[in-house]
């Protein structure tokens, strides 16, 4: 007897769970079924990238780094930053040649500075100065230097 009692209440929570279940997916069905040969698409909400943590001894490492480059960053943590992204930006770019390119930033400002082979070099890394975040004016003092030719072991023709 107390088994057939224990059956049927387990029975009857069941079919309850199994009603609430279906009213939910019924729901979700009518839901859906309003759509039906209609588009969904997700919307977009556009959100600022958020900006790597980025420390003060990070800070620290990149203003020496630039000391020792003969160049001027900002006690900003952001003046770090700047620099940081533009290096890396003229290091990526095939256009520039960032070994010879100087990267000053204080306050936002950044100042270009060196030597370059090409005037699209020149123009090329004033683009990606105006281009990094954070930056809030470009001046462009890079020299286009024609490169020199290769020095050949070969005797001049006399």
């Amino acid at each position: 007897m107390i088994t057939r009692t224990l059956l049927i209440a387990a029975f009857l929570a069941s079919s309850i769970a199994i009603a609430a279940c279906n009213e939910a997916t019924n729901t979700n069905t009518n839901t859906n079924s309003n759509t039906i040969g209609t588009r969904i698409t997700p919307t977009v909400t556009a959100t600022a990238t958020p900006t790597p943590r980025y420390t003060e001894e990070q800070a620290r490492e990149e203003r020496e780094k630039a000391k020792g480059n003969k160049e001027t960053i900002g006690q900003s943590l952001e003046d770090a930053w700047v620099h940081t992204k533009l290096v890396a930006k003229l290091i990526g770019d095939t256009k520039t040649p960032e070994r010879n390119i100087n990267v000053d930033v204080v306050d936002g400002a950044v100042t270009l500075r060196g030597q370059v082979d090409t005037a699209e070099a020149k123009t090329e890394a004033e683009r990606l100065a105006k281009e990094t975040d954070g930056v809030k004016s470009v001046k462009n003092d890079l020299k286009v230097v024609a490169a020199k030719a290769g020095n050949s072991n070969k005797p001049a023709n006399k």
